[in-house]
């Protein structure tokens, strides 16, 4: 088993300020990421929505998922998403490639047809990767937290 990836202080400082409901939700969904493909990096934002990017590489061009906590709600994010196999016409949106799938509970990504679906992303992230990265599994925080230097 996997040891389970700590969030990073930044993250987890502003993580508390939202519901428990949306806590829980955060927690388990990031660790299915991790499950299902442990050698992301993790990039933290905090911008309209507290935000963790897992990307192929230390950048955001390279994500393949994304986990927005807005104050109310959450979603499964695809920052290529029309670009990604969507077989099973999961991803909801109309941007010109963000798609996102809505999480309310764990039944709406515990399932093979989203595991299927981060696969695909993770593949598309691979081939369209410029050029191979030495970042494995790093938390790179972009969070600027009042007071601290």
């Amino acid at each position: 088993m996997n040891k389970v990836r700590k969030i990073h202080p930044d993250f987890l400082y502003l993580l508390e300020f939202k519901e428990q409901k949306l806590i829980d939700l955060f927690k388990d969904l990031r660790e299915y990421v991790l499950e299902i493909y442990p050698d992301s990096n993790e990039l933290l934002y905090h911008t309209h929505a507290l935000t963790t990017v897992f990307s192929i590489s230390d950048k955001l061009s390279d994500a393949f998922c994304m986990l927005p906590i807005y104050t109310n709600h959450m979603n499964l994010g695809f920052s290529k998403g029309t670009l990604i196999k969507d077989p099973h016409k999961l991803l909801k949106g109309t941007g010109n490639l963000i798609r996102h799938v809505p999480v309310e509970t764990p039944k709406d990504y515990r399932n093979a047809k989203i595991k299927d679906l981060i696969k695909s992303s993770v593949d598309f992230a691979l081939q369209d990767m410029e050029k191979p990265t030495k970042s494995i599994g790093q938390v790179i925080s972009k969070i600027k937290r009042a007071g601290k230097k």
